[in-house]
């Protein structure tokens, strides 16, 4: 039975509190949507509002799991009911723990910079795209790259690791990549860029054969300060048919 103020739960056969693997990836797919989502916002359209209603809620969620209970982490409860129907894989909640709470310092700072002052620039391009690569690779991989340093900070390796990465492992035959499969990964990709090159026209000939845009005024054609800040400027000058 497990406490309120607690992190992972325990599990007969193991000798440390442990989350569920499959609860944790599909909380980090949730969350990768969303932070990828605000993040194009932000990109494309110049407007930084839904990235800081969003690390506002992802600060708020990674302070629950740190600091009271994951299972209480509105994520967390939606990654639940999303695999409520699979049996569960255990894992150790120590390395989880110091990864969120990598995640919740990067959560503090986005909340300093583009929450508390407004402030936009290569730093916050930094700390969302770390944040998108953390989430990434949890909910796509199974892997957990702030975990990989836990051993670094912790007197106690990590242990219960998904797929038994924390134990010694010897791949089976049928898991190898082997030389095969890198050819058929290279062939792909040289197949994709061949078609991209000769199949489909160029950027500068499909401007050229398309009318002419709307040119803004005089004196709209200044980027303003957010887009100078983030090094942003020309694409705004694109997207508002100055070029």
């Amino acid at each position: 039975m497990s406490k309120i103020l607690a992190v992972g739960e325990t599990v007969p056969g193991y000798d440390v509190p442990v989350l569920n693997e499959r609860e944790v990836r599909a909380a980090a797919g949730i969350l990768f949507f969303f932070a990828l989502v605000s993040f194009l916002n932000s990109w494309l359209m110049g407007n930084f509002r839904l990235t800081q209603i969003f690390v506002i809620a992802f600060l708020i969620d990674f302070t629950i799991r740190i600091f009271i209970n994951p299972k209480y982490s509105p994520s967390m409860i939606l990654g639940r009911f999303a695999v409520r129907q699979q049996v569960p894989e255990w894992a150790g909640a120590p390395q989880k723990r110091f990864a969120w709470a990598v995640g919740w310092t990067l959560a503090v700072l986005m909340f300093y910079l583009i929450v508390l002052n407004n402030v936009i620039g290569p730093i916050n391009l930094i700390v969302c795209a770390t944040c998108l690569t953390l989430l990434f690779f949890e909910s796509a991989f199974g892997i957990c790259l702030a975990c990989m340093i836990y051993n670094a900070f912790s007197r106690q390796p990590a242990r219960h690791c998904p797929g038994g990465v924390c134990e010694v492992f010897t791949p089976h035959a049928s898991q190898k990549v082997g030389a095969g499969g890198a050819a058929i990964v290279v062939t792909f990709l040289a197949l994709i860029g061949f078609a991209g090159v000769n199949w489909f026209p160029a950027a500068e000939a499909v401007v050229a054969v398309a009318p002419p845009a709307a040119v803004p005024a005089d004196g709209q054609c200044t980027p303003p300060d957010w887009a100078v800040a983030m090094g942003h400027a020309e694409m705004w000058k694109l997207h508002n048919h100055c070029q």
